[in-house]
């Protein structure tokens, strides 16, 4: 948390004597007042420990997690510099004897985080040996029983860092995950830019691109475009308008997930952006209108005035490929242009680079499952069944690699996925027909002979074009990713 920001979230609600119109902090429908929390996390232990003692008299373990919001922006204890010792034995001087001495002063904020894990220890019974992540899991684990005014708690609190995060919280907000899975993204609201309308150029005219450089490929109204990882990765959404269907792209590099939304929802335009917090490490978007935050796997408002009125994205196809396989089967595409309008270094693979580079999480999830690593690429989707619930499925990349026509049965449908020479896979509904060879990358035959185009619509038959196999959206992602969002997922490898 910016320096100073404690101090402030304390004067701003009145925690010392009747500022600004605020009566004296009383308990509320059995909960203590939701001020308290502020008052806690003064550096001044006579102000802060009244406040835990009000607290501690109505303890629930379903305050934890503000009592966590509180100490994740706290200066944990480190091993501080230290002064060589005085090996001539003078007791008379500094350091006298063999002893090592501290010379660097504990932070402040220091001393309020021991005070929180050690209330927090002393309220939950647990032994979290000041390892905070630890005591994010334990409360992941509880029951979810939050205090009423948590959200706005969270707003008014993630508000020190950039006061935009308030209108995200409203008092009594409605939310549909629990508000102590989202944490801070360290950047501001829209602090990572998303791209508006950016420039694009003809494929033949995109010369800064290579032939193995990534792109995620995407159609629509008949036209096709690329965008190139190395630039997407910078910026993580993209609103653009591709043959007259405005899009809202999404890139969560952390789960590593491409997801094209139409931005037109019963019939209203709907302006994103992002919020600069995550909720299972991936990203929420907000909308501009109301400022709810929307779950970019799913698409559907998850906090805030949009909960509740059954609104959903319409969910496009993308393929992950090479520049040099998109281009040969597109080309007539266009592609993102480096000129932006923002400086950055849009070389290949230089954005996230380290993340990338190792199966280490850079924000932690309730659970993690080892049947694959952590950022082991799957193809996934949600599909509804005959109940019309959402079932979840993720195949292995390596799987379809190895099986590059693959069939596949998942909530009571037929599903084909076509996979390239260089991984681009596919996902086609085949209805009744049965399929059984790729020929090269872009031909496929039925148990009959008959030849199938594959296209980005759907699979196409050359003998009659009114045949078709309808393209399914789907998309990569980390395996990580997509498991701590769907705890359920079928997982296929």
């Amino acid at each position: 948390m910016r320096r100073g920001g404690i101090a402030a979230a304390v004067v701003v609600f009145g925690l010392g004597a009747n500022a600004a119109g605020w009566a004296q902090p009383a308990a509320v429908g059995g909960h203590p007042d939701i001020r308290l929390f502020f008052q806690a996390a003064h550096e001044d232990g006579d102000v802060a420990d009244p406040a835990l003692e009000q607290i501690r008299a109505r303890w629930r373990n379903g305050y934890a997690g503000i009592i966590w919001d509180i100490a994740r922006f706290m200066r944990p204890p480190s091993r501080p510099a230290l002064r060589p010792p005085n090996l001539g034995g003078d007791p008379t001087r500094p350091g006298a004897g063999n002893r090592l001495q501290w010379t660097e002063p504990e932070h402040p904020s220091t001393r309020v985080w021991r005070r929180l894990m050690r209330f927090l220890e002393r309220q939950t019974g647990q032994r979290f040996r000041g390892d905070i992540l630890r005591a994010h899991q334990w409360i992941w684990d509880q029951p979810y029983d939050p205090h009423p005014d948590y959200a706005f708690f969270k707003g008014q609190w993630y508000a020190q860092l950039d006061p935009g995060f308030a209108d995200f919280f409203p008092r009594r907000a409605f939310s549909t995950i629990r508000l102590d899975e989202i944490d801070w993204g360290g950047v501001d609201v829209n602090g990572i830019p998303p791209l508006e309308y950016p420039e694009h150029v003809a494929a033949d005219e995109a010369d800064y691109l290579e032939d193995d450089h990534v792109v995620f490929g995407v159609a629509a109204g008949g036209e096709t475009r690329a965008y190139p990882k190395r630039i997407l990765a910078w910026h993580e959404m993209a609103l653009d308008r591709l043959g007259g269907v405005e899009l809202t792209i999404v890139y969560c590099t952390l789960c590593g997930t491409v997801i094209p939304y139409e931005s037109v929802v019963e019939g209203a335009h709907i302006r994103f952006g992002t919020s600069g917090l995550l909720y299972r490490s991936n990203k929420l978007m907000f909308d501009h209108g109301t400022r709810s935050l929307w779950n970019t796997f799913e698409g559907v408002p998850v906090v805030g005035a949009l909960v509740g009125a059954g609104l959903r994205l319409t969910h496009r196809s993308v393929v992950t490929t090479t520049w040099g396989e998109w281009r040969r089967m597109h080309p007539e595409t266009t592609v993102l242009s480096l000129d932006t309008g923002h400086e950055r270094d849009y070389g290949e693979g230089v954005a996230y680079r380290a993340y990338f580079a190792t199966d280490d999480l850079m924000f932690d999830v309730p659970e993690r499952d080892d049947r694959l690593d952590n950022k082991d690429e799957v193809l996934v989707m949600l599909l509804e069944d005959a109940r019309g619930e959402r079932r979840p499925l993720a195949i292995a990349a390596e799987f379809l690699e190895d099986n590059r026509l693959h069939l596949e049965v998942h909530a009571g449908r037929r599903l084909l996925v076509v996979t390239s020479r260089e991984g681009a896979n596919r996902v086609y509904d085949p209805g009744s027909t049965t399929f059984e060879r790729l020929v090269g990358d872009l031909v496929v035959l039925d148990a009959e002979g008959g030849r199938w185009q594959v296209t980005e619509e759907a699979l196409v038959s050359t003998s009659d074009p009114a045949r078709r196999a309808p393209r399914v959206a789907a998309q990569r992602a980390f395996w990580f990713g997509w498991r701590s969002q769907f705890p359920a997922t079928r997982l296929v490898r």
